[in-house]
């Protein structure tokens, strides 16, 4: 009986021992099933607080956007308001504007009837100073015309007296047969032919007929400007008596040199 107790103590020994190793490797295994928890919750916590710390900042970034909501709901009651009351003005300013098209499309209608007549009185009127102008352009061209011309034959009646002056001179202090002694005196002075002679004596002439030409010349520049002051932009008035009455003035003193010669003659 003692042998068999000690052989069911060692049984239960081993059954036991077997069951500490089960235990041990049990609680080893729990062990680290704890530590694995552990750290499991430690990290929990950590995300734990980081939530935390979000929520406050999310809570008080809800409180702003909850004010800033208030605000825009006030403002935009505000503006709603303002826009209700800008409908209404503008309904009354459309009313308005609809009175006052029908009050200005009769006004209209009626300036509209007096711009017609007042517009045939004026197109009348400028007929009629057209016409006047062209009047005027005729009288201008003419007047000019004829001071040039009349500036020629004062030209013309000088030469000419200048020229009766110079025969009665001649006739007076020589006679034919004087010139020719005279000229042939000179001739043979002067070591030239009576050709020659007669050549330079016709140079006077010569320059008289460039003079001529050149006062010819002016007449037309004068006569071209005072077309082109016609055709000008207004006002041209002042230019145009000035160029009237530089002609005047050399008609005068035309004038003068031929009466001088006259009363020689």
């Amino acid at each position: 009986m003692k042998r068999q107790l000690i052989e069911d103590l060692r049984s239960r020994l081993k059954a036991n021992q077997e069951n500490e190793k089960t235990y041990n490797e049990t609680l080893q295994t729990l062990e680290k099933k704890v530590k694995a928890v552990t750290e499991d919750c430690s990290k929990k916590k950590t995300s734990i607080d980081s939530l935390k710390q979000r929520l406050n900042v999310a809570t008080k970034e809800k409180s702003q956007y909850e004010e800033l909501y208030h605000k825009a709901k006030n403002e935009l009651e505000k503006k709603h308001l303002k826009l209700t009351n800008l409908e209404s003005k503008m309904i009354e300013t459309e009313c308005a504007m609809t009175a006052l098209e029908t009050t200005a499309s009769q006004q209209l209608h009626g300036l509209a009837k007096q711009s017609g007549q007042a517009l045939e009185t004026v197109q009348k009127r400028l007929l009629l100073a057209n016409d006047k102008v062209e009047e005027f352009t005729v009288f201008v061209k003419a007047l000019t015309r004829e001071l040039q011309h009349s500036i020629q034959e004062l030209r013309t009646k000088i030469k000419e007296a200048k020229k009766m002056g110079e025969v009665q001179n001649c006739k007076k202090s020589l006679s034919q047969e004087c010139v020719q002694r005279a000229q042939s005196l000179a001739a043979s002075i002067l070591n030239v032919s009576k050709t020659d002679l007669e050549e330079i004596l016709e140079v006077e002439d010569d320059e008289e007929t460039a003079k001529t030409k050149m006062e010819s010349e002016k007449d037309k520049e004068w006569l071209h400007y005072i077309q082109k002051l016609l055709e000008a932009q207004f006002p041209f008035a002042s230019y145009l008596m000035d160029a009237i009455q530089e002609k005047l003035i050399e008609k005068k003193k035309l004038v003068e040199e031929y009466s001088s010669l006259v009363r020689h003659a």
